[in-house]
């Protein structure tokens, strides 16, 4: 069988990502460019896992990419009904998401107790200790995660700053998934970038700069130094097609 279109539309749709989601952490938040950059932001991650997900299934018969593109898809869904107007889908996909995260959570720790106990190497050829301590720390947030989407079911959608920082960190986590799925493996950077591209620290960086861009943004929407988020504002962002 021939991967070619469907790896083509992985990697167009995973670059088509990175590029729409440093245009919508730069650009004035609440805009117009922001909220259409969002709303192909999400679509680009979505299509990317989706992609993912068949060439795994197909090609490896594993369930890692199958798993990456759900908590892609937990991240991306979660932070975009935060600044959608409520509704029954937007509360169907609240709950469908919480289920999920709590299922998720548990998967990722279970699979860290196998993989901290684990001294060999995984097929991509990283040591599965390290992924277990990947799978502890995305099951620990995860679980916190979850917290928030009780506390956000029960009391009704935040508002102001509090609905911009959980729809940000959201975004961004989404996006370090997917980028670090990617960049965690050399044999898969090698195929796309060049040689000086694929060292360790090359690698790690452009996770490093996305956290420290997330962090940026959360510090400047919580600090008395962010723009004012009115209720108003909010009504806007909620009468829009996406954040």
């Amino acid at each position: 069988m021939n991967y070619g279109p469907l790896l083509s539309i992985h990697i167009a749709s995973g670059g088509v990502a990175i590029v729409l989601g440093a245009v919508a952490l730069s650009v004035k938040k609440g805009g117009k460019i922001h909220r259409r950059t969002g709303l192909l932001f999400v679509y680009a991650m979505l299509a990317m896992g989706a992609t993912a997900t068949l060439l795994e299934l197909v090609h490896r018969s594993t369930a890692t990419n199958l798993v990456s593109a759900l908590l892609t898809a937990y991240f991306v869904g979660t932070g975009l009904t935060t600044v959608r107007p409520a509704s029954r889908l937007t509360r169907l996909i609240d709950a469908s998401a919480l289920t999920l995260a709590i299922v998720l959570a548990l998967f990722a720790l279970l699979g860290g107790i196998k993989g901290i106990n684990n001294p060999g190497l995984s097929p991509g050829g990283v040591p599965f200790r390290t992924i277990g301590v990947m799978s502890f720390f995305l099951g620990t947030v995860l679980l916190l995660a979850a917290a928030g989407d009780v506390r956000y079911m029960r009391a009704g959608k935040p508002r102001g700053r509090p609905r911009l920082a959980r729809h940000l960190w959201r975004m961004c986590f989404a996006l370090f998934i997917a980028a670090g799925s990617f960049f965690s493996i050399r044999e898969r950077v090698a195929k796309v970038l060049p040689e000086p591209f694929t060292t360790g620290p090359m690698r790690a960086l452009p996770i490093l700069l996305l956290f420290g861009v997330m962090f940026y943004w959360l510090w400047k929407v919580r600090s008395r130094r962010a723009l004012p988020v009115s209720d108003e504002s909010d009504a806007q962002m909620a009468t829009t097609p996406a954040d």
